[in-house]
């Protein structure tokens, strides 16, 4: 059941994106609602009903491990060559993650290099607006996981699966608590909230913490090593933010002072 939690996690990864791109968005107040609506009604059709499908079409013991479910479906029905679509359209999924990884991480690499919080190359941008800086980084520690494979083949998904599930929750936990302190200055009047807003919040956002420190409890106590990277990662992340604090200061004190 946890490797089961930690590939849910994994699939539903980037959605983040969403507000990624609202950074650049022209007139986020109208484009966001659609687009955040639109993730949830592509969520509710191809991910929960394509499983609810497959259920209602084979029992459950037709389906096997290692096998993907649609193609034993289209096999039962007597349609060859699926395993080859399949895989076509699994490698076209990976590579679509892959290019939304890149562009995403770029972006916030670049980000926080502007705002003083990564190496300067990472700002770096050509005429057409592309962080190549960021997008060369993030390509380069992509390619650690050929020497990965190489050494522990057996082991590397489940590596990459585990670390890939801690950051994941640590975004999604960090955008919830940005949402709820944004919600407390709001109730102070320090900003405006804006009118589309998240049901239930701000309790649905503790319901939402709440379960991903449950999931994040079961990944290290499936695999405490796991949890030994992620402690020293977190360690790592402190000092770094110690040793650059003081940049970051000063260039939020000069943006602030040119914008008044």
């Amino acid at each position: 059941m946890i490797i089961l939690m930690q590939g849910v996690l994994f699939a539903y990864a980037s959605i983040e994106l969403v507000g990624t791109a609202a950074g650049e968005t022209e007139n986020p107040e109208k484009i966001m609602p659609k687009a955040i609506n639109s993730v949830v009604f592509r969520i509710a059709v191809f991910y929960v009903g394509s499983v609810i499908l497959l259920a209602l079409l084979l029992p459950y013991t037709s389906y096997e491990k290692g096998v993907s479910p649609f193609v034993t479906f289209f096999g039962s029905i007597g349609i060859q060559g699926v395993d080859v679509i399949m895989n076509l359209v699994v490698l076209t999924a990976a590579l679509s993650s892959l290019n939304a990884g890149l562009y995403s991480t770029g972006r916030i690499l670049r980000s926080m290099s502007v705002n003083g919080s990564a190496p300067q190359f990472a700002s770096r941008m050509n005429k057409a607006g592309v962080p190549y800086g960021g997008i060369a980084i993030t390509a380069a520690i992509s390619l650690l996981g050929v020497p990965l494979n190489y050494l522990v083949p057996a082991q590397a998904f489940e590596i990459v699966l585990n670390v890939a599930s801690v950051g994941i929750i640590m975004t999604w936990a960090t955008i919830v608590l940005c949402q709820i302190q944004l919600k407390r200055w709001a109730d102070k009047g320090w900003l405006q909230r804006p009118t589309f807003r998240m049901i239930g919040a701000p309790y649905t956002g503790y319901l939402s913490l709440l379960f991903l420190a449950g999931v994040l409890a079961m990944v290290f106590i499936e695999s405490p090593l796991t949890m030994l990277v992620t402690a020293i990662a977190s360690i790592l992340m402190v000092i770094g933010w110690y040793a650059c604090r003081t940049r970051i200061h000063e260039i939020a004190a000069t943006r602030d002072g040119h914008t008044g």
